[in-house]
């Protein structure tokens, strides 16, 4: 009876969900909203072995090894990638061009996934992280295609929520044939909301098994030279509408005691580039676009990284990084960037989406978190004058992550038992 009601909620709200798909894509073409394969319909998905579904970049980058080890099982595996964001197909059509087929994620109605799973016929579904959609689960059961929730994160705000529509959650939950949990508290928060415990194993996160970049080292160095040699750098990376302004307050107070410092500015969401760019300029600061070819960033005091795919070089190449998504309630993003890097980092106090290795990686001493605008300036003020300070936190980060690789051989070993055989 559950699952009836969220199915009548989402046909009565799709014609506002589309509208609002369009309000929010009117400075695209309109042949990248690709509106008719949300409903699957126009052109079909084409016919594949495995289903990968992740919604955005992060969920993309995270399914990047999986996807390499489909493509080099076998020659003839064909894969079809669906995500519900453009920045997540052009950073997939970035990772892997044409090996992979790729749509925009069909709505979880039933008829909608009926026809995406005509016409792609997939023998397995692979969800990364927490995509939880009840109809497309059903849907696959029909047909008794083995689906997976891999690199599974699930906070204890998210559970809460889960929990209210326990009889629906449960049930939903039941579908997967395996849970592959990122930690430990995350796969006692799926078993408390009903996953059958024999599918649930714990592998760690795949965000762990980041390549390391020979070339970030050169890279980083070019563009500290581009930016001015010797002046202290830092980044806000992936910060959210009611954040920026919090972060330039804080570099305010960072360039009364560093007057040549540079803030790297990234915002999450690109359509967000011009409004965020909009309001720096408000503030009274000296602006440069990483998109213009003409700027001086040696006289900007904020460079905005409006671009694409390049965090984590910018990162690489700054003295200290603040993660975005944290002096708001929105949950934070993955310190790993940093980390890998060796650059110290600096998080606020809503970490809940990444609650476990945050705690951790602060417990080792390879992050530090901030209560505040003030708090961050007054770190950052302290960090950027201490070299050797930063050194010995980004060593600790860097530590860490090595110590935690591995995940994505676990998880590789767990989905060979469901791949299609022959």
């Amino acid at each position: 009876m559950l699952q009836l009601l969220y199915t009548l909620v989402l046909r009565l709200t799709l014609p506002l969900v589309l509208l609002r798909l369009v309000l929010r894509g009117l400075s695209r073409p309109a042949r990248e909203l690709r509106l008719g394969e949300r409903l699957a319909r126009g052109v079909p998905a084409p016919p594949v072995e495995v289903w990968v579904h992740a919604v955005s970049v992060g969920e993309v980058l995270a399914a990047r090894g999986l996807i390499e080890h489909l493509l080099a099982r076998t020659p003839t595996c064909r894969v079809l990638v669906t995500t519900t964001t453009p920045t997540g197909a052009e950073r997939l059509h970035a990772l892997f061009g044409e090996r992979v087929a790729h749509r925009y994620t069909p709505y979880d109605l039933p008829g909608v996934q009926a026809r995406f799973l005509d016409q792609a016929r997939p023998r397995l579904l692979i969800v990364i992280e927490t995509e939880i959609w009840p109809n497309m689960l059903d849907a696959c059961a029909e047909r008794s295609i083995p689906t997976l929730l891999v690199n599974a994160r699930l906070s204890a705000r998210s559970a809460r929520g889960y929990a209210q529509l326990g009889r629906l959650t449960a049930p939903t939950l039941r579908r997967f044939a395996l849970i592959a949990a990122q930690g430990r508290g995350d796969a006692r928060r799926f078993n408390a909301l009903g996953a059958e415990p024999e599918r649930v194993r714990v592998t760690g996160s795949v965000k762990f098994d980041v390549a390391d970049d020979p070339e970030r080292e050169r890279r980083s160095a070019e563009l500290r030279a581009h930016w001015g040699e010797g002046r202290p750098l830092w980044i806000a990376a992936s910060t959210h509408e009611g954040e920026e302004a919090r972060v330039l307050a804080a570099h305010r107070r960072v360039l009364e005691h560093h007057p040549e410092a540079l803030l790297v500015l990234v915002p999450r969401h690109p359509e967000r580039f011009d409004q965020v760019a909009a309001l720096v300029e408000t503030h009274g600061f000296r602006l440069a676009r990483r998109t213009d070819p003409d700027a001086d960033v040696s006289e900007a005091q904020v460079l905005l990284g409006d671009t694409m795919g390049e965090l984590a070089g910018l990162i690489a190449a700054v003295d200290v990084a603040f993660i975005g998504g944290s002096l708001v309630p929105v949950g934070g993003h993955n310190l790993l960037e940093a980390a890998v890097a060796g650059v110290p980092a600096l998080v606020g106090p809503h970490t809940f989406n990444f609650a476990e290795i945050t705690t951790r990686l602060i417990g080792l001493g390879g992050c530090d978190r901030v209560a505040d605008s003030e708090a961050l300036a007054a770190r950052l003020t302290d960090w950027l004058a201490a070299p050797e300070r930063r050194a010995a936190i980004g060593a600790n980060g860097r530590a860490f992550v090595e110590a935690n690789r591995g995940a994505l051989a676990r998880l590789i070993g767990l989905v060979e038992g469901y791949l299609p055989k022959g």
